[in-house]
């Protein structure tokens, strides 16, 4: 069954010295996240951008697609720890995504997990989404 996922956000004024807010998500999850250009082009203040919003979504959509493979190849991990990191370049926009995972998974060896999260890099739905990103790398360790 598909689902459809939708977030409001409200904006005022021009690009430069506008603010907007994400005013609500589909889930209730989240809302009342403050933006600007400032947030999104200069790592300043406590505003979200849409980078950093495209990299929870990228780190959860990786971290579900490596359990899934991981589980799938019959070694379900014990942890998977992601960490997404989205550059975005004013003129240019997102020009590289880095992943970074750990994972405690007995039974498997390092060239195995490796292996499984590259495979999980090129099957997750927003890795596919994002396949426009100039370079998206990994970086997959397993926890001694």
């Amino acid at each position: 069954m598909a689902t459809d996922r939708t977030a409001d956000v409200t904006w005022h004024g021009d690009l430069m010295t506008g603010k907007g807010r994400i005013d609500s998500v589909s889930s209730g999850a989240i809302g009342g996240l403050d933006v600007d250009w400032a947030a999104r082009s200069e790592d300043v203040g406590s505003e979200t951008s849409p980078e950093e919003l495209i990299a929870a979504a990228h780190a959860a959509c990786f971290s579900m697609a490596l359990a899934h493979t991981l589980g799938q190849d019959g070694h379900p991990a014990e942890e998977l720890k992601t960490s997404v990191s989205v550059t975005f370049q004013p003129g240019e926009g997102i020009t590289k995504i880095a992943i970074t995972v750990a994972g405690n998974v007995p039974g498997l060896d390092d060239g195995g997990f490796r292996e499984a999260a590259e495979t999980a890099k090129d099957n997750c739905p927003v890795s596919k989404a994002l396949t426009g990103v100039p370079e998206i790398s990994i970086d997959a360790r397993l926890q001694s």
